[in-house]
């Protein structure tokens, strides 16, 4: 095997230098990019910015070491979707139908304490996956929890019923959210699927919200921060 070949192969050393040259040069042009597209971390990147973040991997990577390819091609694309970009961000600005077309919505997930079913069932999001969003926030049931909403950036925004209104929830934590084999009197349990709570006969009793037969015991916890 000839590793000359392998890790060298025809490149110089005067295409070696040419290499280091376009690569501060479209990393600078990344920087440049990126600080007029704004400051937000890539997590809270929209779907629109962050196929333009995406982009920049073709339009970057290629010039950096591709000896037939000039520079200016890679600027040029780079300021074109630049202007398209501030021109969308201003069309986004003045017309709401076309940033909720390219942004989407806000989507309420929780609503008095009980998962809104409309978007359960349209696969909005999972429960486990919401569950470990909720949870790194400190919410150990639906119950603490008025409204739940996921932005159109992904993060979860929340807002905590007042300690007086704090009502039983579904439980949230691996361990105490699992089906019960066996009812208790007086005891209240939350439905696993939507959240309702209700005083239930039997284990296996259809939830009257949304006919699920699985239920966990509710509590009704403060908020711990």
């Amino acid at each position: 095997m000839d590793w000359a070949a392998i890790f060298i192969h025809d490149t110089t050393w005067l295409f070696a230098a040419e290499i280091s040259i376009r690569v501060v040069i479209m990393f600078s042009m990344i920087i440049l990019f990126l600080r007029l597209t704004g400051k937000r971390g890539v997590r809270q990147l929209s779907i629109f910015e962050l196929t333009i973040i995406l982009s920049l991997g073709s339009i970057a990577g290629d010039p950096m070491f591709t000896e037939d390819l000039p520079l200016i091609q890679a600027v040029l694309i780079m300021a074109i979707i630049i202007s398209l970009y501030r021109l969308t961000t201003w069309l986004m600005m003045k017309y709401q139908p076309f940033e909720d077309f390219l942004e989407g919505k806000s989507l309420y997930i929780v609503e008095d304490g009980m998962l809104v079913l409309e978007k359960i069932k349209q696969g909005k999001m999972s429960h486990d996956e919401f569950f470990a969003e909720i949870r790194q926030q400190g919410i150990e049931h639906l119950g603490q929890v008025r409204a739940g909403l996921l932005e159109t950036d992904g993060e979860f925004s929340i807002l905590l019923f007042k300690p007086d209104d704090i009502r039983y929830g579904l439980p949230l934590f691996p361990k105490a959210y699992h089906p019960v084999h066996q009812v208790e009197p007086e005891q209240l349990y939350a439905c696993m699927y939507c959240g309702a709570v209700e005083k239930i006969n039997q284990h296996n009793q259809p939830c009257t919200r949304c006919g699920c037969k699985r239920w966990a015991k509710a509590i009704n916890a403060q908020v711990i921060r």
